[in-house]
């Protein structure tokens, strides 16, 4: 996938009129109705409201982790409606990133092995791949601990 030039203020995603509903029995409970938004690179963005309005659906969406039923879901230009499981993949694997609450680290593994695990989903070599996860660990403030579990790790260093 070739680097992607981006103007500050360029919209580089929208949510064009998203609806999403999850079936629950014999009935259906509506999620987000006719959500619109636009992300401008370079942007801080607040999504609230109260519990169970649909806040973590919707970034799930953005995520490509889950599908919305109605609109669009726009990525640089380019709708999502046609997307195959492959482009999710490499949406995902390329494009977003996610910080989840629980942490998913697996205790028996180094802190470098864990990060490398989740950098192997790319197509990269094991050279690239060993490179990339210790720049990230670098950037995160936590190359000293990649060699130990994540017992040696704060939360916040676990979160990072």
């Amino acid at each position: 996938m070739g680097e992607i030039m981006i103007k500050k203020d360029e919209i580089i995603l929208s949510c064009d009129d998203i609806s999403k509903s999850y079936e629950n029995g014999n009935s259906r409970t509506n999620v987000l109705k006719h959500v619109s938004i636009e992300i401008k690179n370079e942007s801080v963005n607040l999504i609230y409201g109260k519990s169970g309005s649909g806040k973590t659906t919707l970034l799930n969406i953005i995520g490509g982790l889950e599908h919305f039923d109605k609109g669009d879901l726009i990525i640089n230009g380019k709708s999502t409606k046609e997307f195959t499981d492959s482009n999710w993949d490499s949406y995902r694997n390329t494009t977003v990133g996610f910080i989840f609450k629980n942490y998913n680290l697996i205790p028996h593994l180094s802190i470098l092995e864990n990060v490398k695990m989740a950098v192997s989903l790319s197509d990269l070599s094991k050279q690239e791949i060993q490179e990339k996860s210790i720049e990230a660990l670098n950037k995160v403030g936590i190359k000293d601990y990649m060699k130990k579990t994540s017992e040696y790790l704060s939360k916040d260093e676990m979160q990072r």
